[in-house]
């Protein structure tokens, strides 16, 4: 077997996490001296005190049995349950986005780009499309749930062995590495309504012995599926399956309820399925008939408009099929040498349906000679012909128009990963090495059905020479051919290829004896090329179908080199310093990265870290060819100043989408941070333990569209030409706002700080087995980032709203697991705590929401806090089977009714569990030995 000498495993430990906490056990590697073969002694109860174990990094170990306990069946789902994880984050239902089909984690709620996600401690090519069309990162939704060990969360940032683009962290997925044996595994869930069902089966398989056979070779497979969960399905569920929250005393319109087909007033009006004309004389809209048979919504518009929302058509949960292989190989060569090889595939399809598309669609693409702002307005230019059988008034008019005879929109984002390494393990005159190979793809189709040919559409409305003219509408839509759908509707897709290919080095040896041990030395190199190419849907860059152009490409190469020291200066005082060196194709960096600990006793430490970060720019950021177009809730500037919406103007006004378009900036600069941490840790008891870290993380030269807010009001804005009356005088520029520009800049900075609180404590029952109790506490102190001279503190309000979801920045996040194990059995039950969010966009501003009688909404313009218990089970029935199942939210709890976010429909994407309700799994497992 390979030798691992004490500094290596103490530098292991300290860089990279390897210290293995499970709930009431501490597992830690206990190596003799230079010659002695390494040995892993589990340790019960409280013979290793936690704080002589723990490093000056705060580091969470996620071990396999908290996963199994959790009842959760992915890495995702496991993952974004974690009290670290914040705004940014990636859920499998949100469709409406960039990323659809894809998950990521955003430790502090930086965003995924500054969350580094390793397998087994290297890198993975990333999602093929950018997260809000900016955010490059990694999918986590591609990691086998089978064979994972354990996974490791590093919260100080700025890794010196991985990375110093892993500004808020690290999470470090760990595979298993040696198996004997062949384990069948099935898992069966269905919701409390009896839908939203999932199935999974997976085959782990391991031969080989590394001591007797010298290899082992561990072969995975596990297929999965998920059923379609639509919003309508839940609409018995208060406000979670409609969008109509007039009788919770919500106005008719309100943004995150996803309303449309109103008449706002004169020159005003959203598509409809019936089809709404503007009469050319006082240019108000009127609805044509037939609005009962197409729209749900009972109580109509007092406007005269055909109300609806897209509870009608959105899904709730995508219809997921995938599926995962591993595979990997270690071969013994020889006492010093070892050699290994892995392999891994992973095929996810995940499908959701959105609305219909509509005739006055505003597309935004790259400049052009036929298009030089880079916008059409549709709802302008399409024109109902006055010899149309439908238009009433004898003359060219406008129309607001929602083709439900054509049908929902679907969405379909089918991503192909592979990832292969080979490496050698061993040691070598004094030193362990550790050296590989490694190249990784993401492979993603995206597919979008009943897209719009814009061209054909308007002359099937607008010119009766046209072939397709003419196209009835609404009512009348069963008049239209066949002929006229197969030349108007259309399917757009996209291929979007990533990749990366890694070589990386490392070694670590004893260097001298101090006073407390050893002083060590670790030593690596890594050389990455990674490249990107994000297409826009076909039809995209000029408008020529109903979706606006999102593009980056690029690539990248970058070479490091690390050194760490390792001092235990004195028994209770252990330091710890590295120095990193990347070079980028246009950029270089030095960042350092030093720790303190000291523990005056073994049942006490006291602890710290100091670091750097630098991440430069993505393709998608800084690429020429880089261009997207994303939509937030504004508060429009002109049409509500001071909140309050003027004459002529609608309450929508003071919060409306506002679409802003992002270009490519080839002369951006990198982001940089500094990275701070203090905390202790104690074992005031035999079986209590706890950790008390606090956090700051300052990014500086922050990569940042402009604020949406802020973009809102800049010169030039786009607006339709609705304008106001004001003193009797029809006022240019005061019509609703459409979007503009919000270009990519290193604009401000962003400091956030914080607590992370943990407690362990074990209870022994006797002949009722044990308790174990655990919980995690993060408290936001701050959320603020700095632009120019204006401060957005975000901590405890639903923003930032210019990022994924709208999900807001609570204050407090806390998990609390309590197990209780007695022979074959285990019970574990998990309580999950969200605090409460202001409902403003950040501090400062006036609540986003009223309700119909002028009062701010939700009551005191809070959101309320949202707690749910999850319970799982455990009975190993006989010596090789296992039965287990789940219930999550047990007591059936309903999300609050969350009026700004714009990544569900009526509730934050953080209380899903809330929307789905209350729901069930079981499974078994079977190892053949």
């Amino acid at each position: 077997m390979l030798k691992e000498k004490v500094i290596s495993r103490s530098l292991r430990m300290m860089f990279s996490g390897g210290l293995m906490v499970t709930a009431g056990i501490l597992v830690q590697p206990a190596f003799a001296q230079e010659e002695a073969k390494v040995q892993r002694v589990e340790v019960t109860g409280t013979s290793i005190k936690r704080a002589e174990a723990e490093t000056a990094s705060p580091i969470q170990i996620i071990s396999r049995a908290d996963i199994d306990k959790a009842g959760k069946t992915t890495v995702a789902e496991y993952l974004q349950t974690l009290t670290s994880d914040g705004a940014g984050s990636l859920p499998t239902s949100f469709g409406n986005g960039f990323a659809a089909g894809s998950t990521a984690i955003s430790l502090r709620g930086l965003g995924a780009t500054s969350t580094l996600v390793l397998l087994n401690g290297r890198r993975m090519a990333q999602f093929g499309r950018a997260d809000d069309g900016q955010k490059a990162f990694t999918d986590i939704s591609t990691i086998p749930m089978e064979v994972v060990e354990r996974i490791e969360i590093l919260k100080d940032g700025a890794s010196s062995i991985y990375g110093a683009d892993a500004i808020a962290g690290v999470v470090n997925i760990i595979l298993k590495k040696n198996y004997e044996g062949v384990t069948v595994s099935t898992t069966a869930g269905t919701s409390g309504s009896r839908d939203a069902n999932q199935i999974k089966g997976s085959i782990t398989a391991g031969f080989g012995n590394l001591d007797k056979d010298k290899y082992n070779i561990i072969l995975n497979a596990e297929a999965y599926k998920s059923n379609e969960l639509m919003n309508k399905d839940r609409a018995d569920r208060d406000w979670i399956g409609t969008g109509d929250w007039r009788r919770w005393g919500y106005p008719m319109v309100t943004v995150g309820s996803f309303t449309s087909g109103y008449i706002a007033g004169n020159n005003s009006a959203q598509p409809n399925p019936a089809g709404s004309l503007r009469d050319p004389k006082t240019l108000n809209y009127v609805s044509l008939p037939g609005c009962s048979s197409l729209s749900t919504t009972k109580v109509q518009d007092p406007g005269g408009g055909c109300l609806w929302y897209a509870d009608q058509f959105r899904t709730m949960l995508p219809q997921i099929d995938g599926v995962n292989l591993f595979a990997r190989g270690t071969w013994q060569l020889n006492d010093d040498l070892q050699a290994y090889a892995e392999f891994g595939y992973s095929q996810r399809k995940a499908a959701f349906t959105v609305i219909p598309p509509a005739t006055s669609s505003n597309l935004f693409f790259p400049p052009n000679a036929k298009s030089p702002t880079g916008n059409i307005n549709y709802g302008n230019t399409i024109l109902m012909s006055a010899s149309h059988p439908q238009n009433p008034y004898g003359a060219d008019v406008r129309l607001r128009y929602s083709m439900f005879d054509v049908g929902a929109n679907r969405r379909i984002a089918d991503n192909s990963f592979y990832r292969a390494v080979a490496g050698l393990k061993g040691s070598v005159a004094g030193w362990d090495f550790d050296t590989a190979i490694l190249h990784s793809e993401s492979k993603l189709h995206l597919d979008y059905t009943n897209m719009i040919n814009m061209n054909v559409l308007k002359s099937a409305l607008g010119d009766p020479k046209s072939p397709y003219f003419p196209y009835y509408i609404g009512a009348q839509a069963g008049k239209n051919p066949a002929s006229l759908y197969a030349a108007m509707v259309k399917a757009a897709t996209l291929d979007a290829p990533t990749k990366m290919d890694v070589i990386d080095f490392k070694a670590s040896r004893e260097l001298m004896a101090l006073p407390g041990g050893m002083m060590g030395l670790a030593v690596g190199a890594e050389y990455r090329r990674e490249s990107y190419d994000m297409p826009s849907l076909d039809g995209s860059r000029d408008g020529s179908i109903n979706s606006s152009y999102v593009a980056a490409k690029g690539d990248e190469t970058v070479s490091a080199i690390y050194a760490e020291l390792l001092a235990p200066v004195l028994k209770s005082v252990e330091l710890s310093g590295a120095l990193r060196y990347d070079k980028y194709s246009h950029f270089s960096s030095v960042t350092p990265k030093v720790g303190a600990k000291w523990t005056p006793v073994k049942t006490f430490a006291l602890r710290g870290t100091y670091s750097e970060g630098f991440r430069a720019p993505s393709a998608p950021e800084s690429g020429t060819e880089s261009f997207s177009a994303g939509t937030a809730a504004v508060r429009d500037p002109v049409r509500c100043p001071n909140g309050t919406a003027l004459p002529g103007a609608q309450a929508s006004d003071c919060n409306t989408t506002f679409t802003g378009f992002k270009v490519g900036n080839p002369n951006l600069q990198p982001e940089k941070s500094k990275g701070y941490t203090l905390g202790l840790v104690w074992d005031p008891l035999p079986d209590t333990s706890m950790a008390v870290d606090g956090w700051l993380i300052r990014r500086n030269n922050e990569i940042n569209s402009m604020s949406f807010q802020t973009a809102a009001s800049l010169p030039g804005v786009l607006r339709q030409d609705n304008n106001l009356t004001i003193n009797g005088v029809v006022t240019p520029g005061t019509g609703t706002i459409i979007g503009g520009a919000a270009p990519y800049a290193n604009s401000s900075y962003t400091e956030v700080k914080g607590v992370d609180f943990n407690a362990k404590q074990r209870f022994n029952l006797g002949e009722y087995g044990k308790l174990t109790a655990d919980v995690n506490w993060t408290h936001v102190i701050s959320w603020l980032r700095v632009d120019g001279a204006v401060q957005h503190q975000y901590a405890g309000t639903h923003g930032n709203c210019d990022t994924s979801n709208c999900v807001g920045t609570p204050k407090d996040k806390v998990n609390f697991v309590l197990g209780w194990d007695r022979g074959n059995w285990n019970v574990t039950g998990v309580v999950a705590y969200r605090g409460s969010l202001k409902n403003i966009g950040e501090e400062g501003q006036p609540c986003s929401n009223k309700f119909a009688n002028g009062t701010e909404a939700p009551a005191g313009c809070t959101l309320e806090s949202f707690t749910t218990l999850d319970v799982s089970f455990r009975y190993k029935a006989m010596k090789n089977l296992e039965i287990f199942g789940s219930i999550a939210n047990l007591f059936d709890k309903v999300a609050p009714l969350d009026p700004l976010t714009y990544g569900s429909m009526g509730y934050n994407p953080m209380d899903g569990s809330g929307a789905i309700g209350r729901y069930f799994k079981v499974g078994l497992k079977y190892q053949f030995k």
